[in-house]
């Protein structure tokens, strides 16, 4: 608990001091389309590591999982590839809680949305009063019952969920993972293509969450306020962001394998990681759906994997000001005799 006991007192600690692992997921069996799984790489040579080495962090790469490949993993109850997104889930988990017990801040790179059973729940192991942020087109809170693809990464919130219990199967591939989030504990930003069945859990259970429409209503700034204070007023915790590319508009993220017209402006993108980043609660951070197959040319792919280094660089700090720790003050041009004089 060593990292989340240090959220609750005092000021976060500065930041040059603090280390970052990255952790790579190169997995796609959430989902039909094959190519997700490259993810990590991309956001790998578009120069992750660089980046948040020149924000002043000790950055730890861990590399990427190396996720057991099953022949027979036949669907049940239409969810396809239980037993694989199962497995790769409890694996990530074992690694993420592992990163956080060590004392680093978590970004998790993917590979699809599925992946974040294993990635909340490993940092949830660690920090029981974690919240989650789900910045996402889609609020991937379907059931095995009310999903109509069949597909994971369309589910993983409801597997993490304690007000779902009662409605969720027991899924071959699951049983190592129990409910662990309140549905107060979780805000929705970004959302647009929501099912029906989604649609009724969100309003069933009273989650907070914000559609693009809402963003029009209220502008990104108001829709952070009340999302920090709805996860934050009563006390202080580890935030747990959870990032789908999908979440862009397709012109800024066209490499991905469910886009959905009329997503974030990269202002808008980039103000929501600022402010995530100025509370000094991220914890963990998950970066996901980034798929190069689908770009329709190379430069497709490098905007997508480009905007994914932008967004995991200025939750960890980067600024639209200039502002660096590393720099106290300007020497003068002018000699002191010079300066005497003026």
């Amino acid at each position: 608990l060593m990292r989340c006991s240090s959220h609750k007192t005092g000021p976060p600690a500065p930041r040059r001091a603090q280390s970052v692992a990255v952790l790579g997921a190169p997995f796609s069996r959430g989902q039909k389309r094959r190519g997700v799984e490259h993810g990590p790489k991309v956001i790998r040579d578009a120069g992750l590591i660089e980046r948040l080495s020149s924000l002043d962090y000790s950055v730890h790469d861990f590399g990427d999982l190396n996720f057991h490949h099953l022949e027979k993993d036949e669907p049940y109850m239409d969810v396809k590839f239980p037993r694989s997104v199962g497995g790769a889930n409890k694996m990530l988990s074992g690694a993420v809680s592992r990163a956080i017990g060590a004392g680093h801040t978590l970004v998790m790179l993917g590979g699809d949305h599925s992946l974040a059973v294993g990635s909340v729940g490993g940092h949830a192991q660690q920090c029981p009063d974690l919240c989650v942020i789900w910045v996402d087109a889609h609020a991937d809170i379907n059931t095995p019952m009310t999903s109509p693809s069949g597909n994971l990464h369309g589910q993983p919130v409801a597997f993490m969920l304690k007000e779902l219990q009662d409605k969720m199967p027991d899924i071959p591939g699951f049983s190592w993972t129990k409910p662990f989030l309140s549905s107060r504990d979780l805000v929705y930003i970004g959302l647009r293509d929501v099912d029906p069945g989604e649609y009724h859990i969100l309003k069933d259970l009273g989650i907070q969450y914000f559609t693009m429409r809402d963003i029009d209503r209220l502008g990104i700034q108001r829709v952070m306020e009340v999302t920090l204070d709805h996860l934050l007023a009563r006390k202080q915790r580890p935030i747990h962001l959870s990032f789908d590319i999908d979440a862009f508009d397709p012109s800024l993220a066209p490499a991905t394998g469910t886009p959905v017209n009329g997503g974030l402006t990269y202002r808008e993108g980039i103000y929501i990681t600022e402010e995530i980043h100025n509370t000094g609660l991220l914890s963990v951070m998950d970066l996901v759906e980034v798929n190069p197959v689908l770009g329709a040319n190379p430069e497709a792919v490098e905007t997508t994997a480009s905007l994914a280094v932008d967004v995991i660089a200025s939750s960890l700090g980067q600024t639209r000001e200039g502002a660096h720790a590393s720099i106290d003050s300007i020497n003068s041009a002018k000699n002191d005799t010079e300066q005497l004089c003026l």
